[in-house]
């Protein structure tokens, strides 16, 4: 086992970590910015090393900035949270070079895995059925072509997107001609990959991703499903599991067929493949993530599986000591992803507590909230034993969290677990985009 792990990241999911490790008996290394001089995950970490200015290129995103620290801080192993560096491939193979553990897969694998259009034919082949849709894209021509071939509208996607950027839904050649060279340029700027790919749109869908783990000895384990369809502008707002919707046949298809696919692509550490779901129940694979999604807590206080902890575990060589079948996938759990909207600081913090409910966060009393970084603040997620109950709960429990100083989305997740569309079950990830 490891006795020294880097964090190369901040904020909640820093703080997550380095929890994860103490409780392991490991000793937590974190980062940080000038920007987090204050931040509370340099301060709960046993040692720490600023790494650069606030700007993420010159710190957080900067393989040679995190190797040096890791090598600084006598690291023998890498975990990358997620968002940053967590898929990529040139950090992960620095780790190597430098004989550092990289907790996630290995270089040659998220190469293989990381091409958004690749992936669906290894996808395929290994047994999942796909969305129609293109290889990379030679030229906006070639795009028309496919696309009304597969009919319109059609989804435009970067190749190296992710987070809900690098998307476009396009319902016309005309549409599709405009647009092919704004998007070329604006994937190249953000991404450093002008690659596009087109994507037959479904409308009206779910969003459902499922949860593996998988190790090297050839085991993968499907930890049940996430339902993501709420979302604002393709940003995830709410998460619950199980789906409302989804059938237990069809679950259990599901689950099976991403363990079959998982060893398939060779593929270790946790990973989440991603999926849309028709009216008619029809489940088409989009994409997999690499790295431990946001929304984790969801599938770990279902379960009661720590994923940061047999992240940990598979990188170092020890193999799943449970089946499918031990794993609990009874109740239901929520997540409410808590944003600010201004910067500022935090003047008073009241985080709820009880049975079966935690907040994911890098907040204290005194926090400023940078103009660096993504606005995620943290996660309220609860559990209960049925999802109605779940429901109450977390209304209850975000009418506790006290967050004053800056503003927040605390009245507008509210308002979404009153609807009668989520209440029911019946929503998709076109409900909040006209709101």
């Amino acid at each position: 086992m490891f006795a020294r792990i880097l964090i190369a990241n901040r904020g909640e999911i820093a703080v997550r970590i380095i929890r994860a490790c103490k409780e392991m008996g490991i000793k937590a290394l974190a980062v940080y910015s000038e920007a987090d001089s204050s931040s509370l995950h340099r301060y709960l970490a046993d040692e720490s090393i600023c790494i650069g200015p606030g700007i993420a290129s010159e710190s957080y995103l900067d393989p040679e900035r995190i190797i040096s620290a890791a090598l600084a801080l006598k690291a023998d192993a890498v975990h990358p949270g997620y968002g940053f560096l967590s898929e990529n491939p040139v950090l992960a193979e620095k780790c190597r070079e430098n004989s550092i553990a990289f907790i996630g897969p290995d270089a040659d694998v998220m190469l293989r895995l990381s091409d958004k259009s690749r992936i669906k034919k290894i996808a395929e082949e290994g047994g999942l059925p796909v969305i129609p849709g293109s290889d990379v894209l030679k030229n906006a021509e070639e795009a028309v072509e496919i696309a009304e071939a597969i009919g319109y509208p059609v989804m435009l996607k970067a190749v190296s997107g992710g987070g809900g950027r690098g998307i476009r839904r396009i319902a016309s050649s005309e549409e599709l001609i405009a647009l092919f060279p704004i998007a070329e340029k604006e994937s190249l700027s953000t991404f450093g990959d002008g690659s596009l790919y087109l994507e037959k749109c479904i409308e009206n869908a779910k969003h459902i991703e499922v949860q593996i783990l998988a190790d090297e000895k050839g085991n993968a384990i499907a930890l049940g499903e996430r339902d993501c369809s709420l979302q604002r502008h393709h940003q995830k707002v709410l998460e619950e599991s199980p789906s409302p919707v989804l059938s237990e046949s069809t679950r259990c298809e599901m689950l099976r067929k991403c363990e079959e696919a998982v060893i398939h692509m060779g593929y270790t550490g946790a990973g989440t493949l991603e999926f849309l779901l028709d009216g008619q129940g029809n489940y088409y694979f989009m994409e997999m993530n690499l790295r431990l999604q946001v929304e984790h807590g969801v599938t770990e206080i279902l379960t009661g599986i720590d994923l940061v902890k047999w992240q940990i575990r598979i990188a170092a060589g020890i193999p799943i000591s449970f089946t499918r079948s031990d794993v609990r996938l009874n109740g239901s759990a929520i997540e409410c992803r808590i944003n600010a909207r201004s910067l500022g600081m935090v003047r008073k913090l009241h985080i709820p507590g009880g049975p079966f409910v935690r907040f994911d966060t890098y907040l204290d009393t005194g926090a400023e909230i940078s103009p660096y970084y993504d606005s995620l603040i943290g996660k309220l997620i609860v559990y209960s034993k049925s999802r109605e109950e779940s429901i109450r709960k977390m209304r209850a429990y975000l009418c506790e969290l006290v967050i004053e100083g800056i503003e927040t989305n605390i009245e507008e997740e509210l308002s979404i677990l009153c609807r009668p569309d989520f209440i029911a079950g019946a929503y998709d990830t076109s409900t909040l985009e006209s709101l």
